[in-house]
């Protein structure tokens, strides 16, 4: 008869032989928690391999990455579309199986993990985003939404600081659907932790708020067991299960030791494991009986099955609440959004208002909130200063069917849980901070992106018109680097019309994230044909042309836009044509046709100035080598917004001057 520990030897064998073939890896790690996931994966989760997004699964993510061998083995041997041709390519150029586990690869990853301890902040969101969906959408005789998000965390999670922040917010909010296990095997990259972390990892999760089950043998399969049963049985709380294993289990003189963390077994030890484990088999071969007990797809099959069934009767009774789940579930826009929306934006356009483009963004909200019942917002506890809260928010603290998360002083979680929300599906996350404070999530970002989630980042208080709170607060090369994040677009918008319109673009990109950036002192309101309003949504466009042709050219974003207008408007009075180009978006302008941006910045005007509060960098691909950047290439200085800004030359004389200047350079 096959034994739970042959069924772990498989994940074993199979992870310590991918790591071989490949020369490169973590063998360690899956060896260790074979265990653990075999109780898993084979007793406790609800997950059918055919269908890996059938809606109502169970949740499982991997928060240590570099084991994703663990992961690729658990996903083939239980009949997941993952052949053993996969595994064997393990991080090989092209294939499914890459060294960390990548969101869009493989069939039943759930996200991207590698960088410690985002994974279990993704797995925070998940079931935040669970549980507000389940409130939202259950009735009382059908619980649709009703499964459970499971992590796997070691060491290196628990000492990144975001693990403190993630988990703190779960207890806080007592997330009794999120399992979380503690791989505690006292071993890190450099060796015996005990040297650099020695928290007592059980009584800080207590003080969290969370349902702690210790001392469990991570290699005896009825206290595995008995932990989760523990763990599903505790409503009220999330749950850590604390499991001592060993690293690299099975090896016999490379187990407990980090010399099987982070490289290969080599052939000789693998060797000598095989019979340590009483594993005869080759490598990358597999029992038929092994892969028959492993195999999950009869009882996937069945559970959802009997799920939609349970969906077909709730249909039956709630039918328009039905689709709006289908809808949100599939991530689809309203049918009316198109109209809806662009009647906002051209209310926006009539009110022709100057007010701070963050007081704009707050007004956006408020036009697209009532259009978008799956808007799930919240602020790293700067709401008052974001405007984040519209007037339809509801707190899930107090209303588990809320759409507003107080995320506290957690930038780094806010936008990994966010990341984990929108994996989850059935909701648009969008959350906020000052822009300063974008460094604090900056990896959270970047993994967003990665993945191609679309997640929605608004960040305000976006130059050195923050004025004086001074340069620890004053953004200068943020803007910049968000910029260069690939796949993520970046907004600044000049005033309320363009602010209307980056959110409405932001919302209605489905393939990857925003950035909203925004101001916190006043923007003009600037007049726009309809021509114009049309070209907003290219990321660049002309908002002023001379009446003469124009000799110079000036790009400007944000807050800047309203003093390059002034410069433009003075130097026509002295005789000088010169265009300026408002780009809110350098990204969605590069993606532009050749025609289009050769109409905008047309090569027969060399004479080009670009003006931003912030760094230069960037801005040299569209002034080219004649031209020049009005920026600021240092640090800002504590006053008031006015004075900064013509501290550091940002006015309309300065301005003129530079063009002038150009002009000269360029004849």
């Amino acid at each position: 008869m096959t034994s739970r520990r042959d069924l772990a030897n498989a994940v074993r064998a199979l992870s310590m032989d991918a790591v071989q073939q490949a020369n490169s890896g973590h063998p360690g790690a899956p060896m260790g928690m074979a265990d653990i996931a075999e109780v898993l994966w084979n007793g406790v989760l609800s997950h059918n391999p055919a269908n890996p997004q059938w809606a109502n699964r169970d949740r499982f993510v991997l928060s240590n990455g570099h084991g994703s061998m663990l992961l690729y083995s658990l996903l083939h041997l239980t009949g997941y579309d993952l052949p053993i041709e996969e595994l064997k390519n393990f991080r090989q150029l092209h294939s499914k199986t890459p060294g960390h586990p990548e969101y869009g690869y493989a069939p039943g990853v759930e996200t991207t993990t590698g960088p410690l301890g985002q994974g279990i902040a993704n797995a925070v969101g998940m079931a935040l985003a669970e549980r507000t969906l389940a409130a939202q959408f259950n009735s009382a005789e059908h619980a649709i939404v009703d499964h459970r998000t499971y992590v796997f965390l070691g060491d290196g999670c628990l000492m990144e600081g975001i693990s403190h922040e993630a988990c703190s917010l779960a207890g806080t909010l007592g997330l009794g659907k999120l399992t979380a296990v503690y791989d505690d095997n006292g071993i890190s990259i450099d060796g015996q932790v005990q040297g650099w972390f020695t928290d007592n990892t059980p009584a800080r999760f207590e003080a969290y708020g969370w349902h702690v089950v210790s001392g469990v043998d991570g290699h005896d399969s009825e206290a595995l067991a008995a932990a989760f049963a523990a763990a599903k049985a505790e409503t009220s709380k999330p749950t850590l299960i604390c499991a001592k294993t060993t690293i690299g289990f099975g090896s016999p003189n490379k187990g407990g030791k980090e010399s099987s963390h982070g490289a290969p077994l080599g052939a000789d030890e693998i060797e000598l494991t095989r019979k340590q484990l009483g594993w005869s088999h080759p490598p990358f071969h597999v029992p038929d009986d092994i892969y028959a007990a492993w195999n999950a797809r009869e009882t996937g099959a069945t559970l959802e099955s009997q799920w939609q069934v349970l969906f077909d009767a709730y249909k039956a009774a709630n039918p328009s609440k039905a689709a709006e789940f289908e809808r949100r579930v599939a991530g689809e826009l309203p049918a009316s959004w198109a109209a809806d929306a662009q009647k906002y934006v051209d209310s926006v356009v009539a009110e022709s208002e100057s007010i701070a483009s963050r007081k704009a963004s707050l007004k956006a909200l408020n036009g697209f909130g009532p259009l978008l019942p799956e808007f799930l917002g919240g602020s790293a506890d700067l709401a008052g200063s974001n405007y984040t809260i519209w007037d339809e928010s509801k707190e899930v603290l107090h209303n588990p069917s809320g759409n507003y998360i107080n995320y506290g002083v957690r930038e780094f979680a806010m936008v990994a849980i966010s990341n984990g929300i929108c994996l989850h599906g059935g909701f648009r996350p969008y959350s906020g901070t000052f822009l300063m404070f974008s460094e604090y999530a900056r990896n959270a970002l970047r993994m967003c992106a990665l993945m191609k989630l679309p997640n929605i980042f608004v960040f305000t208080h976006d130059s050195i018109g923050v004025g004086e709170d001074g340069p620890t607060h004053q953004p200068v090369e943020q803007t910049a680097t968000l910029r260069m994040i690939p796949n993520m677009s970046t907004w600044r918008p000049s005033d309320a019309v363009e602010s209307a319109i980056a959110w409405k673009l932001a919302v209605e990109r489905t393939n990857a994230p925003t950035c909203l950036i925004f101001s916190r002192q006043n923007l003009n309101h600037q007049e726009r044909s309809a021509e114009q309003l049309g070209n907003v949504a290219k990321g660049g466009y002309i908002l002023f042309e001379p009446d003469a042709t124009p000799v110079s050219i000036i790009i400007a974003t944000g807050s800047e836009v309203g003093i390059a207008i002034d410069a433009a408007k003075q130097l026509q009075s002295k005789g000088t044509a010169v265009r300026v180009v408002s780009m809110p978006s350098t990204d969605v302008f590069d993606a532009q046709g050749k025609a289009y941006k050769d109409a905008v910045l047309p090569l027969s005007i060399r004479a080009r100035v670009a003006v931003e509060a912030g760094v230069s960098a960037g801005w040299g691909k569209y002034v080219g080598l004649d031209g020049d950047v009005l920026g600021l290439d240092t640090y800002g200085e504590s006053g008031p917004a006015n004075e900064v800004f013509e501290h550091f030359g940002f006015s309309a004389a300065t301005l003129m001057e530079r063009v002038t200047s150009c002009i000269k350079n360029c004849a």
